[in-house]
C-alpha cells in the first residue's frame, strides 16, 4: 500500500542557520547568529526587533548585498525554490535577484540612482531580466508606476527621483521591485519617515500585489502597528538571533518570550479610556563583539534565572507553529510558560511587564 502524498506544499524560501559577521578594527561582529525560518506563497513573515538586532543584515545576506569584506557568511543555507542562494557570485546572482526576489529598501532616496530618469530605473530590470527593447520596457515602467499609484505616470517616469516627494519614491521603489513579477518581494521598513496617511498607502498597495500575483512578502520593521495589520507569521529578533515565531495572533495575544511581552507593553493603547502607560525596556542590547554564553536579553529580562547567564536557550515548542527561545517553558519550571501568558491576558498592557516579573521571581 503506497503512503498517501503529503499536502503540504514546500515553503518557497527556507533559511536555515544563517550566520554572518563582520571584521572591524575593533574586533568580529556577529551580526547574525544562527537566523532560521521559512516563507510560503501568498504569505506574510513580518521580522521585528529593534533597531540593530540584525534584521536587515539578514535579508541583505540573502540578496547577496552584505558586502565581503568586511563582511562574511560563516554558516547557513537559504534555498530558493531548492537551490541554495547564499554565497552566490554578482553574476550569478542575476539569476533570482530583482526577478525571483524583489526588495524594496529602507530608504529610497539613497537606494536611486540620481543620475537616471525614474522610468529607465524601472526599465533596466526588465532589460537585464527579461531581455525585453527599451521602447517595450519603458511602456512597462508607465504600467508599473500607475499600478504603484502614482498620478500622471508617463510624465513621472521622465522625472529624476528628486523631483519626487518621500511618499512617491517609495511608491517608485516598489514599482521597480515587481518589475518582473518576483515571487518573494522583501520590504525593508517601507513606511519609515512617511505619514501615516502614505504610510497606510503603501500598505494597501503592497496588500493588492500580494493578492492579485500570490507574492510571499518579507516584511522587516519596528512598527508593532503595521505588523498586525499585514503579518501572517513573525518572527521577533534580538541580538542577532531570533528568539521568537508564531503566528501574529500569537505574537499579540500569546507571547512566548520575555522580549517580546516588553515589545508589547511599549506599544500605545487605542483605548482612550485606557490608562495605559508606556514601558520602555531597560538596559541595552548585548556587545555582538562578544555575546553572553547565555541567553542574550538575561542583562535587561526582569525575570532571568540564574541558567540563563551561563546556558543558551533552546527553541522550545509553545504551541502548533509557534516556538520561544527562552528557559521559561523548561518543563522543570514551575508555572514559567504561564508567568508569560498571564501578564497578557486581561490586563493592561502598562502592567504587563510588572506582572511578569513579580510571578516569574517568585518562581526562580
Amino acid at each position: 500500500m503506497t503512503e498517501p502524498i503529503s499536502s503540504v506544499k514546500p515553503p518557497l524560501l527556507d533559511v536555515h542557520d544563517l550566520k554572518v559577521e563582520f571584521d572591524t578594527y575593533g574586533g568580529t561582529v556577529q551580526a547574525v547568529r544562527g537566523v532560521s525560518f521559512a516563507v510560503e506563497a501568498g504569505k506574510t513573515l513580518a521580522i521585528v526587533g529593534e533597531s540593530g538586532c540584525g534584521k536587515s543584515v539578514t535579508v541583505q545576506a540573502l540578496m547577496g548585498l552584505v558586502p565581503m569584506p568586511p563582511g562574511r557568511l560563516t554558516s547557513g543555507t537559504a534555498e530558493l525554490r531548492g537551490r541554495n542562494i547564499l554565497g552566490t557570485s554578482k553574476i550569478d546572482g542575476q539569476d533570482f535577484r530583482g526577478s525571483e526576489i524583489g526588495m524594496i529598501f529602507q530608504d529610497p532616496m539613497t537606494s536611486l540612482n540620481p543620475t537616471m530618469t525614474i522610468g529607465r530605473q524601472i526599465a533596466e530590470s526588465l532589460e537585464v531580466h527579461r531581455g525585453w527593447s527599451r521602447k517595450k520596457a519603458m511602456a512597462r515602467a508607465v504600467e508599473l508606476l500607475e499600478m504603484a499609484r502614482i498620478p500622471e505616470a508617463a510624465q513621472r517616469a521622465k522625472q529624476y527621483p528628486f523631483e519626487f516627494s518621500g511618499g512617491m519614491l517609495q511608491r517608485a521603489m516598489i514599482a521597480m521591485a515587481i518589475a518582473c513579477e518576483p515571487a518573494i518581494l522583501i520590504a525593508d521598513e517601507p513606511t519609515t519617515a512617511l505619514d501615516v496617511t502614505i504610510q497606510a498607502q503603501v500598505l494597501d498597495l503592497l496588500g493588492d500585489l500580494q493578492r492579485d500575483h500570490g507574492t510571499a512578502i518579507i516584511l522587516i520593521t519596528h512598527d508593532l502597528g503595521v505588523v498586525a495589520r499585514m503579518a501572517d507569521e513573525v518572527a521577533v529578533m534580538y541580538a542577532g538571533q531570533i528568539v521568537e515565531r508564531g503566528s501574529v495572533d500569537d505574537i499579540f495575544y500569546r507571547p512566548a518570550h520575555p522580549y517580546t511581552v516588553g515589545l508589547r507593553a511599549a506599544m500605545p493603547s487605542n483605548n482612550p479610556n485606557a490608562e495605559h502607560r508606556l514601558l520602555p525596556i531597560d538596559g541595552s542590547p548585548p556587545d555582538l563583539f562578544s555575546p553572553p554564553a547565555g541567553c542574550a536579553y538575561a542583562a535587561r529580562c526582569p525575570h532571568a534565572m540564574r541558567i540563563c547567564n551561563s546556558h543558551e536557550p533552546a527553541p522550545f515548542t509553545v504551541g502548533p507553529g509557534h516556538f520561544g527561545k527562552c528557559w521559561l517553558h523548561h518543563e522543570k519550571v514551575p508555572n514559567g510558560a504561564q508567568t508569560i501568558l498571564s501578564a497578557v491576558e486581561g490586563t493592561p498592557a502598562g502592567d504587563l511587564v510588572a506582572a511578569a516579573s513579580q510571578s516569574a521571581e517568585e518562581h526562580s
